[in-house]
């Protein structure tokens, strides 16, 4: 079946983050957490260090509308730079101002509110945060109730 999902990628804090949006989005997993050390070993590269086994391979969690969120550690060590920037955002589209609040409210926890949620000229309640891992949320409800 054809999906789309969001690709995350973290320095060493996806498994943080994953707890953090399954509390918020009172959702399960999609399956087991894979991790860096259930990776077979390729012969030409070096041994992974001790550091680096135990963090998030792949991960997946089901948001709204059937959307998945998916995500990885990202370890220098593993030839990673990342460079967290502001250019994606994970847009979420509630079927109610109720649950806009909520997850607007649980996302913004330790984060920063970009734009308040209110009602807008297009006729969304919108509002954006960046969560404190430095994801970038947008919240558009057409619902008036």
């Amino acid at each position: 079946m054809a999906r789309v999902s969001t690709y995350l990628n973290f320095v060493r804090t996806t498994e943080d983050a994953f707890l953090f949006y399954k509390s918020v989005f009172k959702t399960e997993f999609c399956g087991p957490i894979a991790r860096f050390k259930d990776v077979p070993a390729c012969p030409d590269q070096p041994a992974m260090g001790d550091a680096d086994k135990n963090l998030i391979m792949h991960i997946e969690l089901p948001l709204l509308g059937g959307h998945i969120l998916m995500g990885t550690d990202a370890p220098e060590s593993m030839g990673f730079k990342l460079t967290p920037g502001n250019n994606m955002f994970i847009n979420l589209e509630p079927d109610s101002r109720a649950e806009t609040d909520r997850l607007f409210k649980g996302l913004a926890e330790g984060g920063k509110v970009e734009m308040a949620l209110q009602d807008m000229f297009w006729g969304a309640y919108f509002g954006s945060i960046v969560d404190k891992f430095g994801i970038h949320w947008m919240f558009n409800c057409s619902s008036k109730t």
